[in-house]
């Protein structure tokens, strides 16, 4: 039988988040919830790292290192992310890179002016679109999203420009580590609600889509450190129904199985 552990919730208050959290995760009490996080109990030797992200206003312009980059600093790792959007008001939208190369000078004085801001690129979003963050492509959530993040599990966030919010800018950290030209990726697009798709293969963790019965067919067999994310309603592992709201840490995925209509996220070390 595999071993199960729920994983903690951790629940963040952000200036940008939202009172309207569905109520799988909690009641609230009308706190502005921008993050909840799922703590593994590896700590921060966990290589991976879930969360849930829901925004009213746009997130901070930043950018993450690569894992030598952030070695040099003192990290354990550098960070790699991707998200997949599950809502998205009319109007959302996600930055993901740069419309034009630049150069760190005039990226910085961008940074300093504000107008960063007209040089991401920014791309409308929907529900299931997919967005792989290479380290060092600059980017930004913007309002009005639910979006689950699957990233490398490292507290580790340059931000570039912040829409005047009194937090702290890491613009020599971060502008060293930029990509400086558009650096689209492969792996984005849209993810159909009812496929079941390896999402992410490396290079830092592995990343599949989870849909329905036929789930059972994508399940790797062999034993590692999984971390199982429901979607919805009607997911299971070994019998034990694991809910919208809950994160679990199992060393075998294969007993894993997914109601008519159900998905999620299976992720684990590459």
């Amino acid at each position: 039988m595999p071993v199960l552990t729920r994983l903690e919730t951790i629940v963040v208050e952000k200036p940008w988040g939202r009172t309207d959290i569905p109520g799988e995760f909690g009641d609230f009490g009308g706190r502005r919830i921008g993050e909840i996080w799922f703590a593994h109990p590896g700590g921060a030797d966990a290589p991976i790292m879930v969360k849930f992200l829901f925004t009213s206003e746009r997130l901070s312009i930043q950018v993450h290192p690569d894992d030598a980059a952030a070695q040099a600093a003192g990290f354990p790792r550098g960070k790699e992310e991707c998200w997949l959007v599950l809502d998205a008001e009319p109007g959302a939208e996600l930055g993901v890179g740069l419309i034009a190369p630049t150069t760190r000078e005039a990226l910085h004085e961008a940074a300093i002016d504000g107008s960063v801001v007209d040089l991401i690129d920014w791309r409308p979003a929907k529900a299931d679109d997919f967005v792989y963050n290479r380290a060092g492509t600059i980017h930004a959530i913007g309002a009005g999203l639910t979006i689950v993040e699957v990233q490398q599990n490292v507290d580790c966030t340059y931000r570039l420009y912040d829409y005047g919010r009194p937090r702290e800018l890491h613009l020599d950290a971060g502008l060293a580590v930029a990509e400086l030209a558009p650096h689209p990726d492969p792996r984005d697009g849209h993810v159909a609600a009812t496929a079941n798709r390896l999402l992410v293969d490396g290079p830092h963790f592995r990343l599949l889509h989870l849909s329905g019965p036929d789930a059972v067919a994508f399940l790797p067999q062999g034993a590692s450190d999984f971390t199982f994310t429901p979607l919805s309603h009607g997911c299971s592992i070994a019998g034990e129904e694991v809910r919208l709201g809950e994160c679990v840490a199992t060393d075998r995925a294969g007993c894993v199985a997914l109601a008519p209509g159900a998905r999620a996220l299976l992720s684990w070390p590459a």
